[in-house]
Formats: C-alpha cells, sequence, structure tokens
C-alpha cells in the first residue's frame, strides 16, 4: 500500500510539473525566434589611417646600416651619448629609449612597440619581444663599419678611449 502512494504522489508531481516545463520551453524558444542577433561592429578606421600616414622615407640626417638577407635599417642620433634613437624599419620610424647593460653592449627598447636594437663593436642586431620574439635583422654594418673595419659607434668605446 505505501509503494501505491508514493507512486501515485510522484506521477501526480510529473503530470503537474511536465506542462510548465513545456510552456517555458515554448515561450523561450518563441522569444529567441523573435530575437535579432546583434550587428557586427567593424574595426574601426583610425588604425588603418595611421598605418597610412606612416613615413615612407627615413628622417633626415639618419645613417644607413646595411644587414644580411638585404635588410636595412636607418638610425639617427648619436649612440655615444643620446638617450632616445629613431630607427626607421620597413616604412615607420620607431622611438628607442636606451637601456642600462651590464655586458657593454649598446641596447635600445621600446616595450609599447616590442622593438629591441642591440649594438656591440663589430654588428647591430635587431629584435622584436612581439608574437613570442624573433631576430628580424642580423649583422647590420654602416658602410664605414664594412669597408674600413671601424667599430660601431657605441658608448661603451667612447668610454674605453677616455679612460687610455
Amino acid at each position: 500500500m505505501k509503494k501505491l502512494c508514493l507512486t501515485a504522489l510522484v506521477a501526480l508531481c510529473s503530470a503537474a510539473l511536465v506542462p510548465t516545463a513545456f510552456a517555458a520551453d515554448a515561450t523561450t524558444s518563441s522569444k529567441t525566434t523573435t530575437k535579432k542577433a546583434a550587428p557586427k561592429k567593424k574595426a574601426p578606421a583610425k588604425k588603418k589611417a595611421a598605418v597610412a600616414a606612416a613615413p615612407a622615407q627615413p628622417d633626415e640626417g639618419s645613417e644607413l646600416w646595411s644587414c644580411k638577407e638585404n635588410n636595412k635599417l636607418y638610425i639617427k642620433g648619436d649612440m655615444k651619448r643620446d638617450q632616445i634613437l629613431t630607427m626607421f624599419w620597413e616604412g615607420r620610424n620607431y622611438k628607442l629609449p636606451r637601456q642600462v647593460t651590464t655586458t657593454g653592449a649598446d641596447r635600445f627598447y621600446d616595450a609599447a612597440s616590442g622593438m629591441d636594437l642591440v649594438v656591440i663593436p663589430t654588428k647591430a642586431m635587431l629584435f622584436t619581444h612581439r608574437d613570442g620574439g624573433n631576430r628580424l635583422a642580423d649583422e647590420c654594418m654602416t658602410q664605414a663599419m664594412s669597408e674600413q673595419n671601424k667599430a660601431a659607434p657605441t658608448q661603451s668605446n667612447e668610454l674605453i678611449k677616455v679612460t687610455n
């Protein structure tokens, strides 16, 4: 008898809940069919305009550094004393502030662009710290460095001359 009462109670509860569940599904499905998808937002056009406005030529007074694989970069500023250099690479100018190093190499790094220029007496190397890091240019030299075997115009070379 207890089993019969319990079964009847479960059946009544189920019968009472099933129509409300179907009614809730019907109302939500009708609401979703009447809802329209939100329109997709377009990318701002300002970024495209900024890229288009980028200088196609390096600043006047920039020095050409020829690199492996026919890469070229232009550097404006005095590496021996300036705290910020302007580097022209692939149609764009980058302002690179000097970083303190303990190795004697001159390092100019801009966190915003990810550009990292490392200059040692025999060559310069350009790295990017975006997308996991990558070497963009290697064995970059000025014309005087490649033809006359001169050292790069680094701050450490100037310090060596002063102390000797």
